[in-house]
Formats: C-alpha cells, sequence, structure tokens
C-alpha cells in the first residue's frame, strides 16, 4: 500500500498544474487564459468601454447647444452650468473615489457603483428636460459628474493593473480614442436624432426624449464593467495576483506626500484641459456665428477634436512607449494646440485646419501627461493620486466654464478665445519648470524609453541592497521590515521605496542622507 501510495502521490498533479489547467479551462482555449494576449485584449475592449457612455452623454448639451437654449429658454451663463455643475461634484469626491477604490470597495466593485451613478444622473437630466425643471437638470448632471469621473478614475487605474510596463503609454492613448470615439458618435448622431424626434415632440419635451435615447450608452458601460469586474477578479485568483502586492494602507494622508512634480504634473493639466473641453462645449455657437455654418456643419468641425484623437492617440501612445521624452512630448502638444486657437482666433482660414491641429495636440499631450503620475507616485498610492488629478481638473474646469459663459455673454467669442491661449502658456511655462525641476531630480520624467528601462533596474537593485543592509545592521533589531516600508518618511528612500512603477529618487541620495533616515528611524 505504501508503494502504491508513493506512486499515486508522484503522478497526482502539483498545485500549480492545476492552477495551469485552471487557466486554460474552455478546453484549452486561450480566451480563458489569464495570461493569453486574447484574454488581456478582451479585458483592454471592455475597459475601452467603460467610459463610451459617459463621454458620449458629457457633450450631449455641446451637441444641441442652440436646441437646449431655444427650448428651455435659457442663456449661455445659464447653459454653461450644465457642464459646471457636472465637474464640482468631482473636485472632492475625484480624490474620495480613489482612496475607496484603494481602501475599501476595491477596484472592481469601485467601478460598477459609479457607472450605475452615471446611468442615474443621465436619466435623471432627460427627466428633467421633459418635465421643463432645468433645476433638475443641472442636478442629474451633478450626480453624472459623481460617477463619470470617478469612473474615468476606475478607468486609469485598471490600465495600471493590467498593462503596467512598456505598453502603458499605448493602452492610455486607446482608452482615449474609445472615449472620444463616444464624443464624436455623439456630435454625429444627436442633431439628426433631434429632428426625427422633433417630428413627434416639440420644445423642452423634445430635448429630453432625445436624452433619454443617450442614455442607452450608459446602460452598455454599466454591463462592461459587471463583465470586466468578473475577468478581473478570475485572473486575480488564477494568476494568485494582489492589487497591492506590497502590503501597504495607502491614506487619504498620503496625499500631503506627493512630490512636487506631481502638482505640477496637475497644474499643466488644469491649464492645458480648461481650453479644449469649454471650447468644445460652446463651440457649436462659436462656428455659427463666425463662419456662418449650418448646425450640421458646426457639431462636424467641432466634433474634429475628438475624431482626430481618436484616430492618433493610440499611435502617438505607441510612439512614447517606444521613444519615451515624456516631457517633450507634453511641450510640443501645448505649442500645437496655441497655434490651434489662434488661427481660429485671429483668421478666417477654413475651422478645420484650427480644430484638427488642437485634435492632435489633444492627443499628443494625454498620451504623454497621464502616464507621468505612474512615475512619480507609487503603485499602492495610484487610485489616490488619479483622483486627485481628476479633481484638480473638475476644480479648474468647474470655475473657468462659469467664467467662459461670462465671457461669451459680455465680451463675445474673441475674448474667450484670448483667455484660452492665455491659459496655455501657463500650462506652457509650467511645462518647461517639471523639466528644470526633473532634471536635477534624476530626470525620470524626459528619459529615453531605454534608458528609463536601465534607471528602473539600477534602481530596484539598490533599493534591495540597502534594503538588505539596514535590516542586518544589529542596531536596528527593534525596527521591523514593515517599519522600514511606511511610506510616511520625509526621506525618499523610505516614502517610494515600494514604488514600483517609475518612483524617482532624488539626485541628492547619497551615504549621507542614507545615515540621517537612519538615525531618524531610531
Amino acid at each position: 500500500m505504501d508503494d502504491i501510495s508513493r506512486v499515486e502521490s508522484v503522478n497526482a498533479p502539483t498545485s500549480e498544474d492545476d492552477s495551469e489547467q485552471e487557466q486554460q479551462g474552455c478546453g484549452g482555449s486561450s480566451c480563458c487564459n489569464p495570461k493569453s494576449c486574447i484574454y488581456r485584449f478582451c479585458g483592454l475592449v471592455l475597459m475601452c468601454l467603460l467610459g463610451f457612455g459617459s463621454y458620449f452623454c458629457y457633450d450631449n448639451p455641446a451637441a444641441l447647444q442652440d436646441n437646449f437654449m431655444q427650448d428651455l429658454k435659457i442663456n449661455t451663463s445659464q447653459f454653461v452650468y450644465l457642464y459646471s455643475w457636472y465637474s464640482w461634484p468631482s473636485v472632492v469626491l475625484c480624490v474620495v473615489g480613489g482612496f475607496l477604490m484603494d481602501r475599501v470597495f476595491g477596484i472592481r466593485l469601485g467601478t460598477v457603483i459609479f457607472a450605475l451613478l452615471v446611468v442615474i444622473g443621465v436619466s435623471i437630466v432627460a427627466l428633467g428636460a421633459i418635465l421643463n425643471k432645468f433645476w433638475l437638470m443641472v442636478a442629474g448632471r451633478f450626480i453624472f459628474g459623481i460617477g463619470g469621473e470617478s469612473l474615468a478614475v476606475a478607468q486609469n487605474t485598471y490600465a495600471v493593473l493590467w498593462f503596467k510596463g512598456k505598453e502603458l503609454n499605448m493602452v492610455f492613448g486607446l482608452q482615449m480614442s474609445f472615449a472620444r470615439v463616444g464624443s464624436t458618435v455623439n456630435f454625429s448622431v444627436m442633431e439628426p436624432i433631434y429632428r426625427w424626434v422633433n417630428t413627434y415632440y416639440e420644445g423642452y419635451t423634445c430635448t429630453g426624449v432625445v436624452l433619454f435615447f443617450a442614455s442607452i450608452t450608459t446602460v452598455v458601460s454599466l454591463l462592461s464593467t459587471i463583465i470586466l469586474a468578473w475577468m478581473d477578479r478570475r485572473a486575480e485568483r488564477l494568476l494568485k495576483r494582489r492589487d497591492n502586492q506590497s502590503g501597504e494602507v495607502v491614506r487619504i494622508t498620503d496625499i500631503k506626500d506627493f512630490p512636487l512634480s506631481f502638482w505640477m504634473i496637475a497644474l499643466v493639466c488644469v491649464a492645458y484641459y480648461v481650453a479644449i473641453f469649454p471650447f468644445i462645449a460652446l463651440g457649436k455657437v462659436f462656428f455659427i456665428r463666425k463662419f456662418n455654418m449650418t448646425p450640421d456643419e458646426a457639431n462636424t468641425v467641432n466634433s474634429i477634436v475628438y475624431t482626430i484623437s481618436a484616430v492618433s492617440s493610440p499611435l502617438f501612445g505607441i510612439v512614447v512607449d517606444k521613444l519615451g521624452r515624456n516631457l517633450i512630448c507634453c511641450f510640443v502638444s501645448i505649442l500645437v494646440t496655441i497655434a490651434s486657437h489662434a488661427i481660429l482666433a485671429f483668421t478666417f482660414l477654413n475651422p478645420f485646419i484650427g480644430t484638427s491641429l488642437m485634435g492632435l495636440g489633444y492627443s499628443m499631450l494625454a498620451s504623454g501627461l497621464w502616464p507621468m503620475v505612474s512615475m512619480v507616485i507609487p503603485e499602492h498610492q495610484l487610485g489616490t493620486a488619479y483622483g486627485v488629478m481628476q479633481s484638480v481638473q473638475n476644480l479648474g474646469l468647474a470655475l473657468i466654464t462659469l467664467v467662459c459663459g461670462i465671457i461669451v455673454d459680455n465680451g463675445g467669442y474673441l475674448m474667450l478665445e484670448i483667455f484660452f491661449l492665455a491659459c496655455l502658456c501657463v500650462a506652457l511655462v509650467t511645462t518647461v519648470v517639471i523639466y528644470l525641476y526633473d532634471s536635477k531630480h534624476g530626470g525620470i520624467l524626459n528619459m529615453s524609453a531605454d534608458d528609463r528601462e536601465v534607471y528602473e533596474k539600477n534602481r530596484i537593485s539598490a533599493e534591495d541592497l540597502e534594503r538588505e543592509k539596514l535590516v542586518a545592521a544589529g542596531s536596528m533589531s527593534d525596527i521591523t521590515p514593515q517599519d522600514l516600508l511606511q511610506p510616511h518618511s520625509d526621506f525618499h528612500i523610505r516614502n517610494r521605496y515600494l514604488s514600483r512603477i517609475g518612483a524617482n529618487l532624488p539626485s541628492h541620495y547619497n551615504e549621507n542622507q542614507k545615515g540621517l533616515a537612519y538615525r531618524a528611524l531610531r
């Protein structure tokens, strides 16, 4: 019997074999294997669909700006409430949303909750239009904003979780591409849908019915979040992956430890995007008035920004993946966008030229800017960091959108364009400051892709060696390894130790500071 038992034990599959067989599942199909390209590609498609409905409905008012103002009897200052109140809740809730994903709900449940809030919000907007209650529409946009911007944080976090490394820039670009497809489709179909519905309904009732049709896209996004949550749960179980492998506990107070480079990146984000989204929100009437376009033509030229970005964002993402140089990419994109606004403001050239340049600049900036956050913030804090970025961006959008409405009502669109140019100049100067600051602190943000890979390998090796030295030191017998890994140390050797994707070690990191860190821990 002992011999038989030994034979059976030898022939029995190991747990690793069981895990591999379970991964392959479905008759050995690679579609069921979390390690396969097909499985990851399906996950990427679902990640992209997360934001489709949200972005489609975000610019519903812009596609129907003249109809909104006529049917609801509102002026431009009131119309921009639909955008401003979308942004206000995200000033705080993006940070809270990212924190909740990191600490409370987890990425899967959090994403489903945010997608559900989007569905509820857009439905209330449509109901408010049918009832001719503008305040109810604003309330619906408020709820929409709670879910929509937090959903964008979840989308970014999913991308880093599944595709960290050389693919990340391309994935960010592809996600934005799908989102902009939603915006482009919105500008293409909303006016025809409105005309069709207008044969059956009139006035504010017509607007409400059209918005209900638009809300169907958010249901598709909600279904995508549920399927992706199942896939991610399965991948985590089979690959024995943990979202926070370091065991670090993220705290909302970690925000105060974010480096200066992160806050400057956030400033560029705000100063740039306030010259894009408010312009598109008010662009339809601008093109009708200045270039004597029909509503359909105005929507077409207004959507060019999104159409160009939908095509070029993945391409720019691949280029940045291969070449690196994120800061140079951002600098060039801001210059291109300044040129586009100058053409639209001071010339009567075909507006397709200006909006096409704007689309190229917008795509280039998104591919270079957002991945830089993962280079200066530890992975276990990325949900919170992206939440802060979204919050700062939405604070700027909430304030600037209101200002834009006042500028149009009192000074016209030329003054509005000059204001946008001033914002872009702020973004340009800040990018230069980031370059100078980063050059003195390791220069990782503007490294080539090859240099960054070598830098990361050397950094990880150096940190592993340093930890071994500190743990082995006899005078530190009262310090546990967990104590050494706390993220709140005043020294970069400690508060960025666990960063596995691009944490930047200061150039002045030397033996003297190692001694200071050692004495501080005692």
